[in-house]
């Protein structure tokens, strides 16, 4: 697989972290997963639990190995000592400075092991005045301006059901440690990387963020319209709504075509996009005039058929019935060792040669902490004395 052979040290929790790892986990890398004696990752007891077991961890932390360790006692820091160095990857999710206060630092971790790649997902970054605020998703949007561009015109502001600020820096982590493994290939050095919450949704903001650069304008909420193209949205149909984009003039025209609406190429309200801009409910209006007169099914067939982008909105029930998802594999069973076969989220990222694979479910907490320990050197009775005192 891509990354057989790197070994992932993982001090995360709850999303941001997790996800990041988990990509790497999924690629082939070896993740050891630190948590604390007890209790462990929080993500083990949200969301829905059947028989034991949060449906919601296992999706983020298959593939991974579970060690428990109390990083608050000076015996669990000094296994932490001796495990990072037969580690090719850091990853934690710490606020700033408290990797420092437990003694791992910068400066700690290039002494253990010099070409160590550090990756840190954070709320706002290692520096500037907010660096030592807590931070969650939902902050992260709201400060990043994300939430400022979600609803309609006259609604407030709108976050993203999903945990889009967690997801998007779990994966620029990934991003830079695949960045990062590679500059080691060629120089030998490792690095320190650190992505942020509300910078990587800043980093989503696209043409807004470019227009606001441009004119010095704030972007309007648009709801399901787009802010610089129209016709675009939903349009609503015989028995529904469908989504359709024809996002530039070439496919506006085919748009035009498939509706049997040629005659309003040449209507003076709507002949640039700028025009069709100004006068968006009034295109809008003509369109659904003629959208309201087939069924959804009809027009998603006849829109496909001239080129021009469309879709239904669907349910999670639909989505996962829906054939080109199941084509695509983007829902999984994987068998625990309970005997639950977990449906969980498919691989995104398709490779011919070496495809992800989920090799293993979801470890029970603390499952591969006497095996690490021995491979460590640890004989079997010191790793007695440190259970019985809690440090595991």
């Amino acid at each position: 697989m891509p990354l057989t052979g790197i070994r992932v040290l993982d001090l995360t929790r709850i999303i941001s972290g997790p996800y990041c790892t988990s990509i790497l986990a999924d690629m082939g890398a070896e993740v050891i997963k630190i948590e604390s004696p007890g209790e462990g990752d929080p993500v083990r007891a949200q969301g829905v639990i059947r028989d034991g077991l949060s449906w919601y961890f296992a999706n983020y932390n298959r593939n991974k190995k579970s060690v428990t360790l109390d990083l608050y006692t000076e015996e669990g820091k000094s296994i932490l000592r001796r495990l990072i160095p037969s580690c090719d990857v850091l990853v934690e999710n710490y606020r700033p400075g408290i990797m420092e206060k437990m003694g791992f630092g910068g400066a700690a971790l290039q002494a253990l092991r010099p070409d160590l790649i550090h990756c840190s997902i954070n709320g706002f970054g290692t520096s500037g005045p907010y660096r030592d605020r807590p931070a969650f998703d939902f902050i992260a949007q709201a400060m990043s301006g994300f939430m400022s561009l979600n609803g309609g015109e006259n609604d407030p502001p709108m976050r993203a059901g999903p945990p889009v600020s967690d997801l998007v820096a779990g994966m620029n982590g990934a991003l830079g440690v695949l960045a990062a493994l590679l500059r080691r290939e060629r120089t030998g050095r490792g690095d320190a990387i650190s992505v942020s919450l509300m910078s990587s949704m800043i980093g989503l903001l696209s043409f807004q963020a470019a227009n606001y650069f441009a004119s010095g304008e704030l972007p309007p909420r648009t709801g399901n319209d787009h802010g610089i193209v129209a016709p675009y949205g939903l349009f609503e149909t015989a028995d529904g709504q469908v989504a359709i984009a024809p996002s530039n003039d070439a496919m506006y025209e085919k748009f035009l075509d498939a509706l049997e609406l040629r005659s309003l190429r040449s209507h003076p309200e709507f002949r640039t996009n700028a025009d069709r801009m100004r006068n968006r409910a009034s295109i809008k209006a003509a369109i659904e005039a003629r959208t309201r007169q087939q069924s959804s099914r009809y027009w998603i067939e006849r829109l496909n058929q001239y080129g021009v982008p469309c879709g239904q909105v669907l349910n999670l029930r639909e989505v996962f019935d829906d054939p080109q998802v199941a084509d695509q594999e983007m829902a999984i069973d994987v068998p625990h060792p309970d005997g639950q076969q977990v449906r969980m989220l498919g691989f995104p990222i398709k490779f011919a040669q070496a495809p992800c694979r989920a090799r293993s479910p979801a470890p029970p907490l603390g499952a591969d902490t006497d095996e690490v320990l021995r491979g460590l050197g640890l004989p079997e009775s010191r790793i007695q004395e440190l259970r019985a005192a809690g440090a595991i």
